[in-house]
């Protein structure tokens, strides 16, 4: 089963990744150091994060699941600093 989840950290901002052997204690992949910038050493010693499956399909090609990653990305503004830790894709410029 492939799954595109949404981590949701105590600051409110949010991470969209894909697994796709649907694994329960993965988190994904964001960049460590960006997330601890945003906590207190003290923040960090009690810490709790939200996982949610915002997608799911057992016959979706890993192109199908990257295309539906990156358009919940995009849609939910991961992608820009001040909403979420995703990196990629870039967000558009105006």
């Amino acid at each position: 089963m492939s799954v595109i989840y949404k981590i949701t950290y105590p600051n409110g901002k949010i991470y969209v990744g894909q697994d796709r052997t649907d694994t329960l204690n993965y988190y994904g992949s964001a960049d460590s150091r960006l997330i601890e910038q945003d906590f207190t050493r003290e923040q960090q010693r009690d810490f709790t994060i939200r996982k949610e499956i915002l997608w799911e399909s057992a016959t979706a090609t890993h192109s199908e699941v990257t295309q539906r990653e990156v358009a919940l990305i995009r849609q939910l503004r991961s992608n820009d600093p001040a909403v979420g830790y995703n990196r990629w894709p870039r967000p558009a410029t105006a």
